[in-house]
């Protein structure tokens, strides 16, 4: 469930609305403004989120909970649950779970992206 923010304080419970798919990562969006959006991203083990960029927006990645691998722009590290990785927008950016356990990132873009 998607929980608009307007004036009230509006609550979730993110790990709640974790959805994993066999076939492919799942994009679960959590929360949402006309200035920003935030998602639940939910990788099984060996699913990639396709090198892409968002020429007018930036990203945060914040590591929940497993281990991906990110590539930003020409350089690619791994990070665990606890940090936090910054997109800048127009550069290039792709996520994989290497590891062996689920990966779930929360997503924050601002602005948000206007595609699906």
């Amino acid at each position: 469930m998607v929980a608009p923010l307007s004036g009230t304080m509006k609550t979730i419970d993110f790990k709640a609305l974790a959805r994993f798919s066999p076939d492919k990562m799942q994009k679960n969006s959590l929360l949402s403004t006309e200035r920003l959006a935030a998602d639940l991203y939910c990788f099984e083990p060996g699913q990639a989120q396709r090198s892409h960029k968002h020429d007018d927006a930036d990203k945060i990645y914040f590591v929940l909970e497993g281990a991906g691998r990110f590539t930003i722009g020409r350089t690619t590290r791994e990070f665990k649950g606890g940090a936090a990785v910054l997109v800048s927008a127009g550069e290039e950016h792709g996520v994989v779970n290497m590891g062996e356990e689920r990966l779930v990132l929360l997503a924050v873009m601002a602005p948000p992206s206007s595609k699906p």
